[in-house]
């Protein structure tokens, strides 16, 4: 058990790297969209809210694809599992069923619903924070 949440925490430390990264793309993405259209409110918003939601979306799948590669690393899935379906169905906790994690590596799945729980939950605040402050530029 403690090598799964070893390895759990090692994959979630990868992940919260890459939304660090994904959380200075944002803000550079925000600031300059928010310079260029200074008289056109609605055009800025817009402009700012898409890009900021496109960058965490790519962040999102890359961290996705981060999870089915560790599983591929420690064969975490059954023979002949879509890892990437299994790591999408995990992180995002949908949690089908239709596919579990064998039985040494069953932590695996939970720590991937964990790590998707708070990136999912960091973007929403990062989402509204950028809503704001674009908001208030107004």
């Amino acid at each position: 058990m403690l090598r799964q949440i070893a390895f759990g925490c090692t994959v979630n430390l990868a992940n919260i790297v890459v939304h660090a990264i994904a959380m200075i793309v944002v803000i550079r993405v925000a600031r300059s969209a928010a310079a260029k259209w200074l008289s056109r409110p609605t055009l800025r918003l817009s402009t700012v809210m898409v890009g900021t939601v496109a960058v965490l979306m790519a962040a999102h799948l890359c961290e996705i694809t981060i999870w089915s590669l560790a599983y591929a690393i420690v064969d975490a899935a059954p023979e002949g599992t879509d890892r990437l379906y299994f790591a999408f169905v995990n992180f995002t906790t949908l949690g089908y069923g239709d596919i579990v994690p064998v039985a040494r590596w069953r932590l695996t799945g939970p720590m991937t619903a964990m790590n998707g729980v708070l990136l999912f939950g960091w973007s929403t605040a990062v989402i509204f924070e950028v809503l704001s402050l674009t908001l208030q530029r107004d």
